[in-house]
């Protein structure tokens, strides 16, 4: 008998539908394959749910992403919502969704695979084989700390970290690490901040007393910005606050040469929500040009999520040949595919791929 998956498909803005589109497609053939059975609920958010409700998450949306086992979501924002007054914003739709999922960890793989080296700002024999996990505290500091402040003579934020906050996004990443190479690095400025200073102190005491066969060591979110650039081979799991997280992952972004083949997602919470880390990119919207290689990694990291490490490693597979085959979209190659056939050509590399060889 089929397992079953229900999951809500959010294509938002800009290529989001155009992504999301595709990832369905490639989702749905590994789903078969390895005997999943996937049903799909699409719902308006952002931009496009402004349009239609005059708001970025509208009720009916926040209900089918709390009843869903998963929510995929395409990309958000443009133009066209620049005058919305700040609080409907479709970016406040985004915090507000992460919100409502109770989704305080946010986890950023950032993989560069040989057919993909020479396209990073880095070395090509820098960066190949770069494969590290970002995990960022999504829910907390300084993005949500109180109080908070705005005029035009002065402005302040806080940076704010409760013990328990820090202790369950520690936990995170060092059961990542378990799955991996067993290495975290834990991104702080405790030199300087006293939030800082609890973060170090629970990390450290957590890994002592939970977590002593994981390697743990300590680096100050500047340093560790210079060596995610000087030796990206060296990290495996990065622990970090919500801000640091913020600027440590899209550093970490630029090493696979384009943020269309980086996936992402936010767990922890009732459901969780997997997302391309590439925006909407509107000037290349409905021109069948958009890269769908994150929104399908999304997808892959959904299903592994949800326990279906088959139909996982069907879709990195597939993809991971595809790209090996020097079939790209225009976003990595001069000679780049549109949208469309890059999505056939990864279906068609899934059915060459015997199932009982899949693991993840």
């Amino acid at each position: 008998m089929s397992e079953s998956l229900h999951i809500v498909l959010l294509p938002g803005d800009g290529i989001g539908p155009e992504v999301i589109a595709a990832a369905r497609e490639v989702s749905n053939r590994a789903a078969v394959r390895s005997g999943v059975m996937v049903t799909w609920e699409e719902h308006a958010f952002g931009g496009a749910a402004i349009d239609v409700a005059g708001e970025p998450f509208p009720d009916a949306t926040r209900k089918a992403c709390l009843a869903a086992d998963a929510v995929l979501l395409g990309a958000i924002g443009g133009p066209a919502w620049d005058d919305v007054e700040p609080q409907r914003r479709p970016e406040k739709g985004l915090l507000a969704l992460r919100h409502a999922l109770g989704a305080y960890a946010n986890l950023r793989p950032v993989s560069v695979p040989e057919a993909l080296a020479h396209l990073s700002v880095l070395p090509p024999t820098r960066v190949a084989g770069t494969d590290l996990l970002v995990v960022r505290e999504l829910t907390g500091g300084i993005y949500f700390g109180e109080p908070r402040q705005y005029s035009a003579e002065e402005a302040f934020d806080t940076m704010r970290y409760s013990a328990a906050e820090i202790d369950r996004i520690a936990h995170v990443a060092f059961r990542a690490a378990r799955q991996r190479r067993s290495k975290v690095t834990s991104v702080d400025k405790a030199n300087v901040l006293a939030s800082s200073r609890l973060w170090r102190e629970r990390v450290t005491l957590l890994h002592a007393e939970v977590y002593a066969d994981i390697a743990l060591d300590h680096m100050y979110v500047d340093n560790a910005a210079m060596q995610v650039v000087r030796d990206p081979g060296a990290f495996d799991v990065v622990l970090t606050a919500n801000l640091f997280g913020d600027i440590i992952s899209d550093l970490a972004s630029t090493l696979a040469g384009s943020l269309g083949v980086l996936p992402s997602a936010s767990t922890g919470g009732t459901t969780p929500l997997f997302e391309p880390v590439h925006g909407s990119a509107p000037d290349i919207a409905g021109r069948n040009e958009a890269n769908p290689v994150a929104a399908m990694l999304s997808a892959a990291m959904l299903f592994e999520t949800a326990g279906h490490p088959e139909s996982a490693g069907l879709v990195r597979r597939a993809v991971d040949a595809t790209l090996a085959a020097g079939i790209m979209t225009g976003d990595l190659s001069a000679d780049g595919v549109s949208t469309l056939a890059f999505t056939d050509r990864v279906c068609e590399e899934m059915d060459r791929i015997p199932t009982q060889t899949v693991a993840n």
